[in-house]
């Protein structure tokens, strides 16, 4: 099924509106995906409550739509 990557940004974003958001399409099969987020949202969050708070934002498609994702989260310097 997989998800396509222009979703999968427009869901992190709406969680995250000041996010800047990079993906890559890891197998070119839209389920195994490299997402680089960096917001001020996360600003006094652990790594582990940042990358809680992008799964929560992509709404148990986890697992279903989207195999894999491999996440990487900063806050801006």
């Amino acid at each position: 099924m997989g998800m396509r990557e222009d979703d999968l940004r427009a869901m992190i974003v709406a969680a995250f509106p000041d996010a800047e958001v990079t993906i890559t399409d890891l197998a070119g099969d839209n389920d195994h995906y490299a997402a680089h987020v960096v917001s001020a949202t996360f600003r006094g969050m652990t790594r582990v409550a940042q990358h809680k708070a992008v799964y929560a934002a992509l709404g148990g498609r986890m697992g279903g739509e989207l195999h894999a994702l491999q996440l990487t989260t900063a806050i801006p310097s």
